[in-house]
């Protein structure tokens, strides 16, 4: 079993290089680990360079132009080779060590595609690390509403850590370049009756300050996409 690795970066200089050591000690794991720079001004991209170049990475890929986190896991999924595509944010939000547990329900049959929830099996929101009660409220809110659309009973719908089997990219196609890939991935596992199976993972959430990046606009147009997708599927 082969898992491809995607993580998408921009500006993550401060945290890259703690995040890709933490992927490689997951040394149990057989993986292709794919860094897509999205177009850093910070450095990112010459440390990129270097890490690749002492081969602690299997593959790199630079956007010229900042195009969004959508864009650089369809820039990832044309060089993934792995039976599992795991999708990783270069920031310090969430630990590879969870990576067993959200592959094995897609190794053991049992699902075609895992989400690690934020939330699941947490007493209250507050001891899961969320930076602010806001993001609280329209995390939960937007889950609810995406449920609601797609008849999914998920509890954390734009997680980070989202798992497939290969096998799912021959029947979806990406096409949105930004914080949408959320809604339009879940949409359209809808569409095709797929079950997302949800395990519980830990979580560390960042501040604006430190480097956080979704925005209440990224809200209003995960919205719109999950209206598109799920009515206008020819779209």
């Amino acid at each position: 079993m082969l898992l491809s690795v995607i993580i998408p970066c921009f500006n993550e200089i401060k945290t890259l290089d703690k995040v890709i050591s933490r992927v490689n000690r997951q040394t149990k794991i057989n993986k292709q680990i794919i860094v897509v720079d999205d177009g850093s001004s910070d450095g990112s991209k010459e440390l990129i360079k270097k890490i690749f170049h002492d081969n602690k990475i299997s593959n790199c890929i630079f956007h010229k132009i900042n195009k969004g986190k959508g864009a650089c896991i369809i820039s990832g999924l044309k060089k993934a080779k792995g039976d599992i595509i795991l999708i990783q944010d270069a920031d310090l939000e969430y630990n590879p060590s969870d990576y067993f547990k959200l592959i094995y329900p897609i190794l053991n049959n049992e699902t075609l595609v895992t989400y690690g929830s934020r939330v699941l099996k947490k007493k209250r929101y507050s001891t899961n690390k969320f930076s602010s009660i806001y993001r609280v409220f329209f995390n939960h809110l937007l889950t609810l509403i995406s449920n609601a659309i797609n008849q999914q009973q998920l509890t954390d719908a734009h997680t980070c850590y989202k798992v497939f089997s290969a096998k799912i990219f021959e029947k979806i196609t990406l096409q949105e370049n930004d914080f949408s890939f959320c809604p339009e991935i879940n949409t359209k596992l809808s569409n095709l009756k797929i079950d997302i199976r949800e395990v519980p993972i830990s979580y560390n959430g960042r501040s604006y300050k430190d480097g956080k990046k979704i925005k209440f606009k990224d809200g209003i147009k995960a919205l719109y996409v999950l209206i598109k997708y799920k009515f206008f599927k020819n779209l």
